[in-house]
């Protein structure tokens, strides 16, 4: 399953950037809001999920969708994105949906709910291995960034996975780190 997770950040990428290049350079894209890349550090401890027994770095890729729906001064979009992790631990793929404020000095902050699948453990078998509980799980995104000009940003990153005590086991899972956004 990791392999396919990594194929599909690499599909996803592939497709995001090849949209770009539309035939007609004045016809902006419509369906494709933003894409952020992100180095992030896996089952970071000592945050929601409280201690970590997996390691390794995960690369984030994420596409945040241009249908969007304005509240409370910012605005509501459906995401997919996915991680996948260096060490060969738990990688996963998710989609959410994404409410993101942004300042007009340029800081921006974005928190969401959404589902993720993983190709982790679900029991405890090895203590260098998370027991998740469940294949599929509640994501939970937090993010607070700088615009970099129009198109450009910079952010702090965190998420985290867990199946909420619906399974036997629930270690839960964080991730933090930094990501590159552009919007087209």
């Amino acid at each position: 399953m990791r392999t396919q997770i990594i194929e599909g950040l690499v599909f996803s990428l592939a497709c995001a950037i090849s949209s770009v290049g539309y035939a007609d350079g004045r016809k902006p894209l419509t369906w494709l809001h933003e894409v952020k890349f992100g180095i992030l550090h896996h089952d970071t401890g000592g945050l929601w999920s409280g201690f970590s027994r997996e390691s390794g770095v995960d690369f984030n890729l994420e596409a945040i969708f241009s249908p969007h729906v304005n509240i409370l001064g910012g605005s509501i979009r459906p995401a997919f994105g996915g991680s996948a992790n260096t060490a060969g631990d738990t990688s996963k793929l998710y989609t959410d949906i994404r409410w993101q404020y942004e300042h007009i000095s340029g800081i921006f902050f974005g928190i969401g709910i959404g589902g993720a699948v993983h190709n982790g453990k679900l029991h405890l078998e090895q203590n260098d291995r998370k027991a998740l509980g469940s294949r599929v799980l509640f994501h939970i995104p937090i993010e607070i960034g700088y615009r970099i000009g129009a198109k450009s940003s910079l952010s702090v990153y965190f998420d985290h996975v867990s199946n909420a005590f619906l399974a036997d086991n629930n270690e839960g899972m964080d991730t933090l780190g930094g990501r590159f956004g552009y919007r087209f």
